[in-house]
């Protein structure tokens, strides 16, 4: 009983988080065709923001995580403004900018911490026990914060006309033009929120991860696991594709022997097994016949 409560805690943090990086890549790509591989480097930077404001100028973790969503926000619109945007009708010049970009993240941040093995220390201390299995009080917060933020984005994209401007312009963006939605700005603030989730996902998922600069590629991996599994551009999709490898990360963490060192390769064989069967994704029809 007690590993059945590890794996399902495991499956839904871990999936919580997937659901928010890859929502947060689907947006951008669903209203702006843009493949970005730097997403998971803003929640590399996000967390490493966290670190500075709590370590070493001494403030309390929560504004920190404030500042750093607000910083990396920032940031991911700037880059989107100077570097994106000019090159936005070229695939394949977006694909080689945003690897660049990732780089030029993780190369800054070597320079500056040496790649150390750093931490941040949990906001909620102490744990309780359920099914006798210890469940800390960081976990539960994480999964809420997660939870929380998945429930507000939805109803920000259902019940808002900044969100309907989104939903239209990733339909089909030369109708919303001549709809007078103006989907430059759209773009731009699909930007910020794509890039707004992931730094909120390096906030709270910092106090239970290592912080070191390469820490954005094994959550890359699992974004685009979860990207293909639901269907590139479809956000049910992705939600749904995150909590299914969010607890095959837990099975074969928990079961395998080398679970921890597998679960990056599980992932790409499921990525690879669902283009070959089903290139779509899970929901790929269904959104295509929605656009």
């Amino acid at each position: 009983m007690g590993l059945i409560a590890d794996i399902v805690i495991g499956g839904l943090i871990n999936g919580s988080t997937f659901a928010l990086l890859a929502i947060g890549f689907s947006l951008i790509f669903g209203v702006a065709r843009i493949v970005n591989f730097a997403h998971t480097a803003f929640y590399m930077l996000a967390a490493y923001c966290i670190y500075v404001a709590s370590q070493k100028m001494g403030l309390h973790p929560v504004w920190g995580m404030l500042a750093a969503i607000v910083l990396v926000t920032f940031l991911g619109m700037l880059s989107y403004k100077a570097l994106i945007n000019p090159i936005r009708e070229h695939e394949g010049a977006v694909l080689i900018a945003t690897i660049a970009l990732a780089m030029i993240f993780q190369e800054i941040m070597s320079l500056i911490f040496t790649g150390t093995f750093l931490s941040v220390p949990a906001l909620i201390g102490g744990y309780f026990k359920l099914l006798g299995v210890k469940i800390f009080y960081q976990q539960l917060l994480t999964f809420c914060a997660a939870l929380f933020i998945l429930v507000v984005l939805w109803v920000f994209l259902m019940r808002t006309n900044t969100g309907l401007a989104i939903r239209s312009t990733a339909q089909d963006r030369e109708v919303a033009n001549l709809m007078g939605i103006n989907e430059a700005q759209v773009a731009m603030i699909t930007m910020g929120l794509s890039v707004g989730l992931a730094g909120f996902t390096g906030a709270i998922i910092v106090p239970l991860t290592i912080l070191e600069p390469q820490m954005w590629t094994p959550p890359l991996i699992m974004m685009m696991a979860v990207v293909v599994l639901g269907g590139l551009g479809s956000l049910k999709g992705s939600f749904i594709g995150a909590y299914i490898l969010g607890f095959a990360e837990a099975l074969v963490v928990f079961l395998a022997p080398m679970g921890a060192y597998l679960k990056s390769p599980v992932a790409l064989c499921i990525m690879i097994l669902v283009l070959l069967i089903r290139p779509e994704g899970l929901f790929g029809v269904s959104f295509e016949e929605e656009r």
